[in-house]
């Protein structure tokens, strides 16, 4: 099978990543990764020049609120409820800790619970009298041996840091699901980008006002932040991906924080 060889390198001396939807600056026309695409990011060196030339007192960008982030964007993104400046990676109630933000706490939780009773009923290795610990280490290895076989990916990727997921793919897509796996060092945002160029899905995540492409939690529906880390959720204490596991990958409206009704998106797609 011919290696795929899509995308192009970061321009920043430093990083020189390969990207598979590398961003051109609109300033020096120089091609970045998702990481370095904003102009303080890679230093851009006509921001500068286009600063001193303007005679306007007003600012041309629009710093994000969130403390930790140094993220600035040239058109304006409101939060309507706490309205507040973001970047276009924290503009979601639950990506900026918004104080407004309302979680149905109730409805989530029924909707995990039911997607847990969902899996325990469908394992056949309970009917053998398997139980607990045993029992879910030895489906996830099954399932990881599984997507080993028919996983597509960057074959350049070191064995020891493939992740392997099942992922169900837009409901638009002519088939629902497809094993891929990816770098457990690379941000959602890239596995996001890359997910698309394999399954060849339309990607509009960097026109403000399209449906952005999401990846999302297979229990609870949630869009996972696209500047956390494949190791970090692996690791998490609360609601962790598993190396073998499902995720899902939407279409979403901007004012979307998730995939709803979990079970019954699961289930139409077959």
């Amino acid at each position: 099978m011919a290696e795929l060889d899509i995308g192009k390198h970061c321009q920043l001396e430093s990083c020189r990543q390969k990207d598979f939807l590398p961003f051109v600056c609109d300033s020096c026309s120089g091609v970045y990764c998702l990481e370095h695409r904003s102009r303080e990011a890679h230093s851009c060196s006509e921001e500068g020049e286009k600063r001193e030339a303007s005679t306007c007192g007003v600012s041309t960008s629009h710093p994000c609120s969130l403390e930790e982030c140094k993220v600035k964007e040239v058109l304006p993104v409101i939060c309507p409820q706490c309205e507040k400046h973001f970047c276009l990676a924290h503009r979601h109630q639950d990506d900026h800790k918004c104080d407004k933000l309302e979680i149905q706490k109730p409805r989530m939780a029924a909707t995990k619970e039911l997607v847990q009773r969902i899996v325990e009923s469908k394992d056949g290795s309970k009917s053998k009298g398997w139980k607990g610990a045993k029992n879910s280490a030895t489906a996830a290895k099954v399932a990881l041996m599984k997507l080993k076989l028919h996983a597509v990916g960057d074959k350049g990727l070191p064995q020891t840091e493939r992740i392997y997921f099942q992922v169900y793919l837009p409901k638009e897509s002519h088939v629902s699901t497809q094993p891929m796996f990816f770098c457990s060092k690379w941000s959602v945002g890239k596995v996001v980008d890359f997910a698309a160029s394999l399954a060849s899905l339309k990607n509009n995540n960097n026109v403000l006002t399209a449906k952005k492409l999401r990846l999302c939690h297979p229990a609870t529906g949630k869009a996972l932040r696209l500047d956390d880390s494949l190791h970090s959720l692996l690791t998490s204490p609360e609601d962790p991906l598993h190396n073998g596991g499902n995720v899902i990958l939407e279409y979403l409206d901007n004012d979307s924080s998730g995939v709803e009704d979990v079970w019954h998106y699961i289930h139409s797609l077959g």
